[in-house]
């Protein structure tokens, strides 16, 4: 049991010009342990995330899969024994998979291949996401969910020996819907193929180029289809994992609204999947470049430079599954911004950690930020200029670390004071999130 505590902002940060490390990503970090589970040999992963998130999913394999996982010198080393190599001795193994739907949904994939039932569990958040989108297709290739026709964990799954390639249309635009089908693919003879409608983050196909799977990616006129040749073995790698983008994305929205300041955040990962946010940023007069680009472990890496901006307003309806995690600390960047911003087609937001549309609501308008929530859309009234006296911003959300950590940024930016609760859970995605805001000079405090 993970302890709780609260923390609160008080004051306005003062201008400041850093240079910064953040850590590493957190949906890299999962795919590099869960596929290194399945090669044949030894991989060493570096700079691996050591988040509450991360830490579930290693700690799953060694605990409840029978993977032996080590750290050496601050490199994590997997012991893989090949596809459909999980050692387990009870007839129901139970796994905890945490806050992280990005675990759970992968470890479905592989799982659904193993002939045996496994029963997977979360915390308060995670039990209540939808998971039918994880069912679906994998009932498809013949595995079985228990209880039948149930839509949230707890969930029983149980694997088949006898898994059938199948044809998938994936229109969510939801890399973790790509990703399970691919894990399960890896274990099935024949062909599997994703018709790829929304194009997602493609950490998942990157990773199975790099490590010689059979796997091909070909262009559509619209989205991709993807091709998997199954049970063929895979061998153990090396692995450097780079700074998390959505991590910095909230450390970027500070300093683009705070006057005077410049941030360079060296090492993050530049995937044209995960940095649609700085381009919707740039779009509205945003001055952020990225410099040294260069390929590390199959991924495009760089430095990226921020400097205090006067944005204008955001309106996007398009490819939202590329930015989605970054979409709570946009609509603060939009309420501080003045004019109108509008979103649409962000309706999958309710089925988050927390329903984030309405959590974001709930705090703009103690902020005395004017804003509109449809089933699909969000519009924001923005100010440039928020008078502070007498307000105060209470987050009650539980198990959302991106809302809490937008609430923070929020109070920093206006001065309002501030208090938020549950925010153990920022140590989901986030560990070192504290202390970094206060190298940046911001006046955070636990209690």
């Amino acid at each position: 049991m993970k302890k709780k505590f609260s923390v609160s902002v008080n004051k306005k940060i003062e201008k400041f010009n850093k240079k910064i490390k953040i850590p590493g990503d957190k949906s890299c970090s999962i795919r590099a342990v869960l596929l290194a589970s399945q090669c044949i040999g030894i991989s060493k992963i570096k700079n691996l995330l050591e988040s509450e998130d991360v830490l579930n999913c290693i700690n799953a394999l060694k605990i409840s899969l029978g993977v032996k996982i080590i750290k050496k010198n601050n490199i994590y080393q997997v012991y893989g024994n090949g596809l459909n190599s999980f050692k387990v001795k009870k007839k129901i193994t139970k796994i905890y998979v945490g806050n992280s739907g990005t675990f759970a949904r992968l470890l479905f994939g592989l799982l659904s291949t193993y002939p045996r039932k496994f029963y997977l569990y979360g915390d308060q958040s995670i039990n209540k996401r939808d998971f039918t989108r994880v069912t679906q297709p994998l009932e498809k290739i013949g595995a079985f969910f228990y209880p039948r026709n149930k839509k949230t964990l707890p969930l029983i799954i149980e694997g088949t020996n006898m898994p059938l390639a199948q044809k998938h249309i994936e229109n969510r635009g939801s890399a973790q819907v790509k990703g399970l089908i691919l894990m399960s693919a890896l274990s099935t003879p024949g062909i599997t193929a994703i018709e790829e409608k929304k194009i997602s983050r493609n950490h998942t196909e990157l990773f199975l180029k790099k490590i010689n799977a059979d796997i091909k990616v070909r262009r559509l006129k619209k989205g991709n289809l993807i091709t998997l040749e199954g049970q063929k073995n895979l061998y153990s790698f090396n692995y450097t994992v780079s700074s998390d983008p959505s991590s910095a994305a909230f450390l970027i929205a500070l300093t683009l609204l705070t006057p005077k300041s410049k941030l360079v955040i060296h090492n993050v990962l530049c995937n044209d999947t995960r940095i649609f946010f700085l381009k919707i940023l740039k779009n509205v007069n945003a001055n952020i470049k990225i410099n040294n680009l260069r390929k590390i472990s199959g991924e495009l890496v760089g430095s990226i430079t921020i400097s205090s901006s006067k944005l204008r307003p955001i309106n996007i309806s398009k490819d939202i599954g590329k930015f989605i995690d970054e979409l709570p600390i946009l609509f603060v960047i939009a309420a501080l911004t003045k004019g109108i911003s509008k979103f649409d087609n962000v309706g999958d937001l309710k089925n988050k950690e927390s329903n984030r549309l309405l959590e974001c609501k709930k705090i703009l308008i103690q902020a005395g930020i004017k804003c509109k929530i449809t089933k699909d859309s969000m519009v924001i009234y923005g100010k440039d200029k928020i008078e502070n006296q007498n307000k105060l911003i209470l987050t009650k959300t539980k198990g959302d670390h991106r809302i809490c950590m937008s609430s923070v940024i929020l109070s920093l930016v206006t001065g309002i004071r501030t208090k938020i609760e549950n925010f153990e859970t920022v140590n989901t995605s986030f560990p070192g999130f504290i202390p970094l805001i206060k190298n940046l000079g911001g006046n955070i405090v636990i209690e």
